[in-house]
């Protein structure tokens, strides 16, 4: 007929009315993983610092598993066994050494509240009276106790945190007899399986090298900062430098918060503005050898992410799921630029992702760790 559409005209409509479903559907869903991410972040923050404890230890139990004691092998369930103990009571001993520094740190706090308006004000002394006057009444003004009250009370949710992670780590461990059959029979092509599985280890090399450089470096730089501390006679000398191993684990300002922290416990205590502008310099420059220089030559090709990647990261799991989130921020984007890497229609984010615009190729997948640990070539 005469006014009938051309059928041209008709299927391009259509298309246009799917790609807008699509898009819909597609923030929608966002949306509603955001929100479930916000909502639950108890529980999901317990299962994803679960699977990277498991991951760290996967490699572990298989290396045991495949020793020998003369003619016996040691079996895979009491590696695992094993490895739960061990991750269990690290995990009960880090949380209460954890829990008695922030119990001194909050009673110390507390000592100081008194003198710490006029001490902080000090500080700004240079410009002026008024200004001085200003910030002393604005600090003055803070009711110490009620985020005093808060820290503790947070704090007293590590403990039922670690609990949930043991819980987690014990079914992960479990279920690990039969993830290789679960992971075929859901591809249900071998040949794919086995390239999932090479993506997922690659993951897990990545992940657990860049915790084990990372914790190397924030044992010596806590170190350095409680020899410091000990040396200028500060009574939180313990507690600032296990905070300071904790917060170097946050990617660029957890090292910019330890420093602030150290000169403004100095400033408190000691009232005295050329050791506080002493020790605020030597702990910059502990952060900046250890972090601009040592750190990144141990990390080589194992983190090869773009800083401003790490920063739009930092930012959008901190405000997802708070502080644990800064923590859990780099291994998610070790995750998802391994994986942007490997699939053809993400490889563009990979780009992104990557410090040098060079994401992982499927050359990467054969290769092993070691590649990583001792920067070895690839090869040709």
């Amino acid at each position: 007929m005469l006014h009938d559409p051309p059928e041209a005209t008709t299927l391009e409509k259509r298309s246009e009315t799917a790609r807008l479903q699509t898009g819909a559907l597609i923030i929608i869903a966002f949306a509603v993983v955001l929100f479930l991410r916000v909502q639950a972040r108890f529980i999901l923050i317990s299962l994803a610092t679960a699977i990277i404890l498991f991951s760290l230890t996967s490699d572990v139990i298989t290396f045991i598993a495949r020793q020998r004691i003369g003619p016996l092998r040691i079996p895979n369930a009491i590696a695992s066994i094993a490895a739960m103990v061990l991750i269990a009571t690290a995990l009960l001993l880090l949380t209460s050494v954890l829990l008695a520094q922030i119990n001194t740190v909050l009673v110390t706090t507390l000592a100081y509240t008194e003198r710490a308006p006029s001490a902080i004000a000090s500080m700004f002394s240079w410009l002026g009276e008024d200004s001085e006057a200003a910030i002393f009444n604005a600090v003055r003004s803070i009711d110490a106790s009620n985020y005093l009250r808060g820290a503790a009370s947070q704090a007293s949710g590590i403990t039922q945190a670690t609990v949930l992670v043991i819980l987690f780590v014990g079914f992960l461990f479990a279920e690990r007899v039969w993830f290789d059959t679960k992971l075929e029979n859901f591809i249900g092509d071998k040949t794919q399986a086995r390239r999932v599985r090479k993506i997922i280890q690659s993951i897990i090399h990545r992940v657990n090298y860049y915790l084990l450089v990372k914790t190397v470096i924030s044992v010596i730089t806590g170190g350095m900062i409680y020899v410091l501390a000990r040396a200028f006679q500060l009574e939180l000398a313990v507690s600032l430098g296990i905070i300071t191993f904790v917060l170097n684990f946050i990617p660029n300002i957890g090292s910019i918060l330890a420093t602030g922290l150290i000169a403004l416990v100095t400033h408190v205590q000691l009232g005295d503005p050329n050791t506080t502008l002493a020790i605020f310099v030597i702990a910059t420059c502990i952060q900046f050898l250890n972090g601009n220089v040592i750190d990144p030559m141990l990390m080589g090709r194992a983190l090869r992410l773009s800083s401003f990647g790490i920063i739009l990261s930092l930012a959008f799991w901190g405000a997802v799921w708070g502080i644990p989130g800064m923590f859990l921020s780099v291994p998610i984007m070790v995750m998802l630029l391994v994986v942007c890497s490997h699939v053809p229609h993400l490889r563009p984010f990979a780009i992104l992702l990557s410090r040098e615009g060079l994401p992982d190729t499927e050359q990467m997948l054969n290769e092993t760790a070691e590649r990583d640990l001792f920067q070895k070539p690839p090869k040709p």
